[in-house]
C-alpha cells in the first residue's frame, strides 16, 4: 500500500465527522454477529463488489464477526441457459431436477461462491467458502408447493424437485471459522436425510444462520431503496405490527413479500434488528451499520413487543 499523502484537496472536517460518527456503532457492536444476504446488481456490478468486499473486510478489522450467505439465481440462469436445459417456474421457484442441481452446485458452490471468496482476501481478508453440505451446516427437508382451488377436493400438492428449506443449522461449523478469525461464506445448498442436495432460498439460509446465532443483525441486499409506502418513498424503520400491518392490507407483496417475512421470522427469533438495504448504493453495507441515516428499511421489535 502506498504511503504518499494525496495531493487533492480534502476536507478534514468531513473526515473526522465521518469517523468519530462511526465510533459509537464499532463500540457498540464490537464481537457482534453480522449475517449479510449478498445478492442483486452488488454481485454483478464491478465497483459494487469491490466496495461491498472492503465493506465486509472493514467490518472484520474493527471487530464484528460477519458473516456472507449469497444467492445467484442469474448465474445459474445463465448457464443453463448455454447449456440448452430447459428452465420451468411454478409459483415463482424454479422446478430443479437431477442435471439443474448439478448446475446449481457449479455455480453456486464454485463460481459464485469462489468469485466472493477471492474478492475478500483481495481486499485484505480472510474469508473461506463453504456450501452447506459442509459439515451438514445446513439440513434441509424437501419443498413442495400445495394449490388449492374449488375444483379439487384436496388440495394438490406439487414436488418443485430438489428445492428444499432449511430444517436445521450447525452452528459449529460457522463458529469454528469465526473462531480461527475467518470470515465464512455460505452458499445456500442444503442436504437431506437421504445425502441429496437442496438448492435453497438464500434469504431463507440468511435468515435460519441468523436466528440460530441469534445475530445482533440480518442484512439482506435488494436492487431496491427498502420497503416503499404507497407514494413510493422508503420507510426507514418498522417494527413486527407494522410490517404485518402493511402484509395484511397488501402493501408489501411481490418481491419483496419474502424478504420480509424473513425479516420477521428472523426478529422473532431473537435477531436484534433486520435491515433490508439497497446494494446499488456504493458500500451501502458500511452505511447502514456505521452510520446514523443508513440506507434502507430497519426491522425490528417494538420496545414493549421485544
Amino acid at each position: 500500500m502506498s504511503t504518499k499523502r494525496s495531493s487533492d484537496p480534502v476536507d478534514h472536517d468531513t473526515i473526522a465527522h465521518v469517523l468519530i460518527e462511526a465510533l459509537p456503532y464499532i463500540q457498540a457492536f464490537h464481537g457482534s454477529t453480522i449475517v449479510v444476504k449478498y445478492g442483486g446488481n452488488a454481485m454483478v456490478d464491478a465497483s459494487l463488489k469491490a466496495a461491498f468486499a472492503r465493506d465486509i473486510v472493514l467490518m472484520k478489522l474493527v471487530g464484528m464477526n460477519p458473516i456472507v450467505v449469497h444467492g445467484g439465481g442469474p448465474q445459474i440462469g445463465d448457464l443453463l441457459d448455454r447449456l440448452q436445459i430447459p428452465t420451468k417456474f411454478i409459483d415463482g421457484m424454479r422446478v430443479t431436477d437431477t442435471a439443474t442441481m448439478d448446475v446449481v452446485e457449479m455455480v453456486l458452490g464454485g463460481l459464485v461462491n469462489k468469485d466472493i471468496v477471492s474478492l475478500l482476501n483481495a481486499a485484505g481478508g480472510r474469508a473461506v467458502g463453504v456450501t452447506g453440505k459442509d459439515g451438514n451446516l445446513i439440513r434441509a427437508t424437501r419443498m413442495t408447493i400445495k394449490r388449492e382451488s374449488p375444483e379439487l377436493e384436496v388440495p394438490e400438492i406439487i414436488d418443485i424437485g430438489h428445492v428444499g428449506e432449511v430444517d436445521t443449522v450447525n452452528g459449529d461449523v460457522i463458529d469454528t471459522l469465526v473462531n480461527n478469525h475467518f470470515i465464512p461464506v455460505i452458499a445456500p445448498i442444503g442436504v437431506g436425510d437421504d445425502g441429496e442436495s437442496y438448492n435453497i432460498n438464500a434469504d431463507f439460509v440468511a435468515g435460519a444462520i441468523a436466528s440460530h446465532l441469534r445475530a445482533e443483525k440480518l442484512m439482506l441486499l435488494t436492487n431496491t431503496p427498502g420497503i416503499l409506502d404507497s407514494d413510493g418513498d422508503t420507510l426507514t424503520g418498522l417494527d413486527r405490527r407494522e410490517a404485518n400491518g402493511l402484509i395484511r392490507n397488501g402493501a408489501i407483496d411481490g418481491g419483496m413479500l419474502p424478504k420480509v417475512e424473513c425479516a420477521l421470522s428472523a426478529v422473532e427469533a431473537g435477531v436484534h434488528s433486520v435491515h433490508i438495504i439497497d446494494g446499488r448504493v456504493q458500500h451501502a453495507v458500511l452505511l447502514e451499520v456505521l452510520t446514523d441515516g443508513g440506507v434502507g428499511t430497519l426491522i425490528q421489535n417494538a420496545s414493549n413487543d421485544a
